[in-house]
């Protein structure tokens, strides 16, 4: 029998003696490093404690002068938890519904096997929002990229009339959509894919935002190519956006091969670029798309894959799954996180906020063009890439940013990406600016 032991709440949480507020950041390090899996490599010397505000936390950080385990700061969150969080953190209106639901409604969850009544909210809610025929509701961000493909299979080989076992799925070098076998085998990552083999067969890659690569693939294999699945702007690449062009040619080869256009905007979606969803940027539809991380307004995992009738019609009872999908709990957050999407203008002010600190990042580049190589943005989705020298390392701008009040993380060595909560107010994005001017200034 266990002899574990846990008592309290908050700060005063305590495991088998180990209570929680007496650790200091050194302490949640090693624990971690002891009792975890290393598949993180979290900033060091910092442990979020709660959120003040929207776009604020308090972390906890090493106390210098070691009278106390820690002190408590303000940061300025400059992520978002990667765009999970576009509405602000403990946005009220969504707040406000889920523990309405609790205390009122009193139904967290049920299974698939029997409806309840906010999975028609949800469905009407996402449907309005992404203007598609069909949803299928899910719950972590990478379970709608997996559908995606799985959807894609499904109707070449029913639709398209593609030979069992032939299909092809063709994705973009320097992608990201998880890291499910699935993902990784979509992925060129070298990191993702090590010692996890053998990959998910049919799978062909060309370079993003290269037509010609693209056409060349669809005339050689068009026959058995079921889908592009792919990311409209790419975020873990370091917010590759793509010619202005590239998607309305990508949309009509897709049509003329009869190949699905199917995107991923788990991180893209939710006003995150400046529209609802990013590929309203480049004017084009999707026959499928995965949404996810602010689908649930940073309160609960939401995730959906909208589309057509003709693709997601293909789905039949059994073929597909998911015991928290759409769950009522979660379908609630959902639909309010849509409300919020919606009634706060979140896609304007992504695309205000965006192009005032895109401003910021030119200036910065302009007066220190030997160490911004370039900067990448669509609305709030924003990065700056310095040039491949072994001073200007994305990790080190990062925690000295830290230490500056704004929380921001490196992306493949030499650039470090922007995306803060699109509720951000215009001082904020002043100041993060010039927490970034000082910390490229020091490199």
């Amino acid at each position: 029998m266990s002899n574990l032991k846990i008592t309290g709440f908050g700060d005063e949480l305590t495991i088998n003696g180990t209570r929680i507020g007496d650790l200091s950041p050194a302490d949640h390090e090693k624990i971690e490093l002891e009792n975890g899996g290393r598949n993180y490599s979290p900033l060091e010397n910092v442990v979020v404690s709660h959120v003040q505000d929207s776009s604020t936390l308090i972390c906890r950080k090493p106390d210098p002068d070691n009278i106390k385990a820690y002190i408590e700061e303000e940061v300025l969150d400059g992520l978002c938890c990667y765009s999970a969080v576009n509405q602000g953190q403990l946005n009220q209106t969504i707040v406000d519904a889920v523990v309405k639901h609790l205390t009122e409604e009193k139904l967290p969850t049920v299974p698939r096997s029997i409806r309840h009544k906010y999975m028609s909210g949800l469905l009407l809610a996402v449907t309005g929002i992404t203007e598609m025929d069909r949803v299928v509701p899910k719950v972590a961000g990478v379970e709608a990229p997996e559908l995606l493909f799985k959807l894609s299979r499904r109707w070449g080989y029913q639709k398209k009339g593609i030979p069992q076992g032939e299909a092809i799925i063709v994705g973009a070098k320097g992608n990201f959509h998880g890291r499910t076998m699935t993902a990784i085998s979509l992925s060129d990552d070298p990191d993702s894919r090590t010692d996890f083999g053998p990959f998910v067969p049919g799978i062909e890659l060309v370079p993003f935002n290269d037509y010609e690569a693209l056409k060349s693939l669809f005339e050689e294999k068009g026959d058995r190519i079921a889908s592009y699945l792919v990311e409209p702007i790419q975020g873990e690449a370091g917010v590759i956006v793509p010619d202005d062009d590239y998607w309305q040619k990508v949309s009509t080869l897709c049509k003329e091969h009869n190949i699905l256009l199917a995107m991923d905007e788990v991180q893209t979606g939710f006003g995150r670029t400046g529209a609802n969803f990013a590929h309203q940027l480049f004017g084009v539809k999707p026959d499928i798309m995965g949404c996810g991380k602010a689908a649930g307004g940073g309160i609960l995992p939401v995730s959906f894959v909208a589309g057509s009738d003709e693709v997601i019609g293909t789905l039949t009872p059994g073929s597909e799954g998911s015991t928290f999908g759409g769950y009522p709990l979660g379908a609630v957050a959902s639909i309010y996180a849509i409300k919020v999407l919606v009634d706060e203008k979140l896609a304007e002010k992504a695309r205000v906020r965006g192009a005032q600190l895109m401003n910021h990042f030119e200036d910065i580049m302009n007066e220190f063009p030997d160490k911004i190589k370039e900067i990448r943005g669509k609305g709030l989705l924003t990065a700056f890439e310095m040039h491949d020298e072994p001073l200007l390392d994305g990790h080190t701008v990062s925690v000295n940013l830290m230490n500056n009040g704004v929380y921001a993380k490196e992306t493949h060595h030499s650039t470090v990406r922007l995306a803060p909560a699109l509720t951000i107010d215009a001082w904020q994005i002043d100041n993060i600016a010039e927490a970034i001017r000082e910390v490229i200034r020091d490199l």
